[in-house]
């Protein structure tokens, strides 16, 4: 009696079925909050990945390419009459075709021939065995990437125009081999001990070059598809300085043994790639247009790749952040281009630098 007198009161003082529609409303308008709270960290996150790195102190302030500084030269610049350009020489030896690759894909595609295929090979297998001497470590990554990697090394979201996209899968086909080299130790904590981690990695590449149409379009300097040897270090944080060095170092190692003068540029602010803090440009002469060309950018990324890719090392017995740095060891189409306009000889053939003959099989290009 005493029992039902209290229920009695209770349901006076408090409608139950009023409370439980009270408490359906909380969960529905909690369920609406978190999804909009997902959605705004969705867009921060989406934010932030748009913003670039940060330029070293050291990078130089400037608008454009033009406000570049050279920092050194290296070799003779061939200056003579009647120079003619890559294609023209391809052309005359049979080394490659754009004509008949037109009709087996688009433009801005070639197919090498004979003794340009020999000298693709040639190069690789050269620069390859050249970094392993010099303690990288080589790699064979794959040529397709997902959406992550590419965010993860900073091709996405900002680069997502310039990449060849796999529409049925989450895949992409692999604008530099940079991307696979970050995402390798992707989520990770690397032993300090066996910092700095240097990887060397050849890889076909594949871009759009959206804008970047009616410059470049004949020979090898600005195709959909190329070949390059990548060179990337992983190093501890207080000493991706002297790295930058030792790796731009080791990239100006190819082109000196290829006899194949160049310059050091260093990239100003204003024309910094979007993952790098500093860079420096290396750019091998071409005679036919009596100017130095980009082969190689030597970048530290500081921290920017590691984060965003979460790659961590320990220092004072704390997680930190490690430091990426990569460069172009080198971009294989462009330093046959390079071969093929030094080294041409007045009788119609080219030279082969000496380092190239064992590779190559003969000191000299003829018609094939």
């Amino acid at each position: 009696m005493v029992i039902t007198i209290i229920i009695k009161k209770i349901h006076q003082l408090f409608d139950i079925n009023e409370l439980k529609k009270n408490g359906n409303n909380l969960k529905s308008e909690i369920s609406k909050l978190e999804q909009i709270k997902r959605d705004l960290n969705k867009q921060i996150i989406d934010e932030i990945l748009k913003l670039p790195n940060f330029p070293s102190e050291n990078t130089p302030k400037g608008k454009n390419e033009s406000e570049n500084i050279e920092i050194r030269k290296w070799g003779n610049p061939l200056k003579k009459k009647n120079i003619k350009s890559h294609w023209e020489i391809g052309e005359e030896l049979n080394l490659f075709d754009t004509k008949r690759t037109s009709r087996i894909s688009k433009s801005r595609f070639i197919t090498l021939i004979g003794n340009g295929a020999r000298l693709e090979r040639a190069l690789i297998n050269f620069m390859l065995d050249i970094h392993h001497k010099n303690g990288y470590q080589e790699l064979m990554p794959p040529a397709l990437v997902n959406s992550e990697s590419l965010r993860g090394s900073g091709q996405l979201p900002k680069f997502s125009n310039e990449s060849f996209k796999c529409d049925e899968d989450d895949l992409w086909l692999s604008p530099t081999a940079e991307v696979p080299l970050t995402a390798f130790h992707k989520d990770e904590i690397i032993d300090p001990k066996l910092l700095p981690l240097k990887y060397v990695a050849y890889s076909p590449c594949f871009r759009r070059e959206a804008g970047s149409y009616g410059k470049d379009t004949k020979g090898l300097i600005r195709l959909h598809q190329f070949n390059k040897v990548e060179i990337y270090w992983y190093t501890n944080p207080d000493k991706s300085e002297e790295a930058h060095q030792i790796l731009t170092s080791d990239a100006e190692n190819i082109l000196q043994k290829l006899n194949l003068p160049y310059r050091v540029v260093d990239i100003c602010s204003g024309d910094l790639g979007f993952s790098s803090s500093r860079t420096f440009d290396l750019e091998v002469w071409l005679p036919s247009s009596n100017t130095y060309r980009e082969i190689s950018s030597c970048s530290n990324c500081l921290d920017f790749q590691s984060r965003r890719s979460f790659i961590r090392t320990k220092k004072d017995k704390k997680t930190t952040f490690l430091h990426t740095l990569n460069g172009s060891g080198l971009a294989i189409g462009r330093t046959m281009a390079a071969i093929l306009e030094n080294g041409q000889q007045s009788d119609g053939t080219v030279k082969i630098p000496d380092v190239l003959i064992p590779y190559f099989g003969s000191s000299f290009i003829k018609t094939n």
